[in-house]
């Protein structure tokens, strides 16, 4: 497959287009329906109407893939891609839930804000099956209907909004959801160009990577996880960094943490790029660098956390996913393959042989973020790079993997990495993890085979790319006009060694 020229990204526009809303036509028959909905629109069909639904689903997901394959080859500007991604994102306005049942979570746990339990203490179990957030409470999926939430006060505040302003009615709350989501992906697109243009990459690839990418619409716009808030608000507070504006960054930075606390290890590089940008003495640099965004990022948890309501639980439950086993974590599949084997051959407690694996590949993630974060401060490495880097590492040797989770680093490497092995991966698991999940929810046996096929169709494509057409741009590759950028001399690079603007 050669590359593609600029006058066919309409037509891969299209294409994508029609596979999103192939996708969210097949989800009305087979997406993540709740219990009950008193308005009668997401509920289960009949038999025949559920196996058109797989077939639109999983069409619809294969020509969203290709539309964003073929795309990506167009070099398409800044401007068409935004208008593409309208375009691709337009149909899941009006979906059901796809792929997850989390969005069932976050209207009940926004009900339990509202109606003052303690969110971090128990689970949606507690609402009132007849009052407002019941029926989210009751189509959550069974292993957190129990379960304290693990997010931060700001998104809960956020969930309480929802849930005030529907009485939790089911429809009009995932909708409302659902336009925090597609805000999520505003300050994605916002975002991405400002960072590639920072590092000498091109604006529209990196769009093309971070934010038209099909597991971001599947998952973010599709799914409705609160992920891409907290990659939003993570990714924008990065750009005011580098741009010495790095007090605005890192109060964006802490509400992402509010959010989800992995967020956190943005921070650590925000505080490498003040470091590294302020003037004096070495101790006086890592000072600022050490102290700054922490403090105002520590502010605004405290404040967040005062003003939700909602106490600071939430410090005691982020190890409440680690208790799910998922089989994309090689960590837990380790741990939990080693402790039946000794449990065969010494009959010892397979349990907390898993979780001594968890806890040292979560220990090896900490250590490679530290690694890259103090590689970066050394100026042997970009910061923001060093950031993606650090998430993925985090995500890879994290107890719980799920296919989004990639998407904590991809959308930060689709604007510093250059066409590397690295970006490579990156592509074809992206276009790979969108079939390990069904639209229902379920992850079954078949999604892996799925997922194990693309990955293999897409190295087999990069190759004979490469084999066929050696000059050739292949996805993600700078633009010609962009090759006269250095990395070493971009915006950037010249911030890194002059004064903080804050």
């Amino acid at each position: 497959m050669r590359a593609t020229g600029a006058g066919n990204g309409g037509r891969y526009r299209l294409l994508g287009a029609a596979g999103a809303a192939a996708a969210v036509a097949g989800g009305w028959a087979v997406g993540t329906l709740p219990a009950h909905d008193p308005w009668g629109l997401w509920v289960p069909r009949g038999t025949a109407l559920t196996a058109a639904g797989y077939a639109l689903a999983y069409g619809g997901l294969t020509a969203l893939v290709v539309a964003w394959w073929l795309y990506g080859r167009t070099g398409a500007g800044v401007r068409d891609s935004l208008v593409t991604l309208v375009w691709w994102a337009a149909p899941f306005v009006v979906a059901p839930p796809l792929y997850s049942a989390d969005v069932y979570s976050y209207i009940a746990q926004g009900a339990m804000v509202l109606e003052g339990h303690d969110v971090y203490e128990v689970g949606p179990s507690v609402l009132d099956p007849a009052g407002p957030g019941g029926d989210a409470a009751a189509s959550v999926g069974g292993h957190w209907t129990d379960t304290p939430a693990p997010y931060g006060p700001f998104f809960l505040l956020l969930a309480r909004g929802v849930a005030w302003a529907t009485g939790g009615t089911i429809v009009p709350a995932v909708l409302l959801m659902r336009l925090i989501a597609l805000a999520s992906l505003a300050l994605i697109a916002w975002a991405l160009p400002h960072l590639a243009r920072e590092h000498g990459r091109s604006p529209g690839a990196a769009l093309w990577l971070g934010a038209l990418n099909p597991l971001l619409l599947m998952h973010v716009a599709g799914g409705l996880h609160n992920d891409g808030l907290m990659i939003g608000l993570m990714l924008v507070g990065v750009v005011l960094a580098l741009r010495g504006r790095w007090i605005g960054g890192s109060v964006l930075v802490g509400l992402a943490m509010m959010v989800k606390t992995p967020a956190a290890v943005a921070l650590l590089f925000v505080a490498v790029l003040v470091g590294r940008a302020a003037t004096g003495g070495l101790v006086r640099r890592a000072a600022k660098g050490l102290f700054g965004p922490g403090a105002v990022a520590g502010a605004v948890v405290v404040l967040t956390t005062l003003l939700g309501g909602t106490g600071f639980g939430w410090v005691a439950t982020q190890g409440v996913a680690g208790r799910i086993h998922t089989a994309l974590s090689p960590t837990s599949d380790l741990g939990l393959g080693l402790g039946e084997l000794l449990r065969l051959l010494a009959g010892t407690d397979p349990g907390p042989v898993k979780a001594a694996v968890q806890n040292l590949g979560l220990a090896a993630g900490v250590a490679l973020i530290l690694l890259a974060a103090w590689r970066a401060a050394a100026g042997r490495l970009d910061a923001v790079h060093g950031l993606g880097l650090g998430l993925v590492a985090l995500v890879a040797l994290s107890p719980m993997v799920q296919p989004w989770y990639l998407l904590w680093g991809t959308v930060v490497l689709a604007a510093t990495a250059a066409g590397s092995t690295v970006r490579d991966v990156v592509v074809v698991l992206s276009a790979a993890l969108g079939y390990e999940t069904q639209p229902s929810g379920s992850t079954p046996a078949y999604g892996f085979v799925l997922a194990a096929l693309v990955c293999g169709a897409g190295g087999v494509l990069l190759r004979r790319e490469r084999a066929t057409a050696p000059g050739a741009r292949v996805p993600g590759q700078r633009r010609p006009a962009d090759a006269s950028v250095e990395p070493h001399t971009t915006t950037a690079h010249r911030r890194a060694v002059t004064p903080s603007g804050e």
